[in-house]
């Protein structure tokens, strides 16, 4: 059998020449898959895309209301965090005096110092642990 003679032979053969191979295989394609199928398909990606766009947009507006909020609350919180290094530097300070006249009183007087500790040390009377007791005091240099 001669398939040059036949019209379904001259006819794949010429309809395709103008293709590419990836043309011809993406018409191949076309056929098989439902139109409807694709349609819907496009139709939630592009609701999908504009979601998205808006989302996008959104955080770009978050980004720049943030970023304009930090540089506006930037200076200030470094204020406030000199302020505390200033007070812990003030605490240390108080904490290392309060140390050198304890130091002072129970060389001179001891006895009277360790009856006036013992009554009036609120820490002997908490339920804190021991490793806990010296929590709030600072660490000497």
């Amino acid at each position: 059998m001669e398939s040059k003679g036949t019209p379904e032979s001259d006819f794949s053969i010429e309809c395709f020449q103008n293709y590419t191979a990836p043309e011809v295989f993406i018409q191949g394609l076309a056929g098989i898959i439902d139109q409807q199928d694709v349609k819907s398909m496009i139709i939630a990606q592009k609701q999908m895309l504009q979601r998205f766009e808006k989302t996008n947009e959104m955080l770009t507006n978050c980004n720049a209301l943030s970023a304009s909020r930090l540089k506006s609350v930037g200076p200030e919180f470094k204020k406030h965090c000199q302020t505390f290094l200033e007070m812990k530097k003030d605490l240390d300070y108080i904490f290392k005096k309060i140390r050198a006249i304890k130091t002072k009183i129970s060389a001179q007087y001891p006895e009277a110092y360790a009856e006036a500790y013992s009554n009036n040390n609120p820490l002997e009377n908490s339920d804190m642990q021991d490793s806990d007791e010296n929590i709030f005091q600072p660490k000497e240099d």
